[in-house]
């Protein structure tokens, strides 16, 4: 009876570590820039998210779809309960018109990826004022 108490116990404590999760709630996916000038050079904007799960959050990698744009991200564990972010930086040089970019953010959560967008209009060089 005792082996089968102890095993029993086992048991739910595997399955319980086994649901501990981390999990990453970003407070937005998507950044609209705007209109911009592309003689004002590249433009940032922050992605915070916080890990709302119940073990560490890491962000293994994060990767633009575009060499444009360049995203850097909080390299230590994120712990329950706390913040981390997503900093994105893109460089309007030698594009014009309407642009829109993907991050994908891979990260040891369930659902592993996060996709993140940025949107906006350049105003090309020639026809600024």
């Amino acid at each position: 009876m005792k082996r089968f108490i102890i095993f029993t116990l086992a048991a739910v404590l595997c399955q319980l570590a086994l649901m501990a999760q981390p999990k990453a709630e970003f407070k937005e996916i998507t950044y609209d820039f705007g209109t911009i000038k592309e003689s004002k050079g590249s433009v940032k904007h922050t992605f915070e998210f916080k890990n709302t799960g119940d073990k560490p959050l890491i962000i293994v990698d994060a990767v633009a779809s575009c060499g444009c744009t360049k995203p850097s991200y909080t390299a230590k564990p994120i712990k329950p309960g706390k913040k981390g972010k997503v900093e994105v930086t893109f460089n309007p040089r030698g594009r014009a018109g309407t642009f829109r970019k993907t991050i994908k953010v891979k990260t040891n959560c369930p659902d592993k990826v996060s996709t993140l967008t940025i949107t906006g209009n350049i105003i090309p060089i020639s026809k600024e004022k």
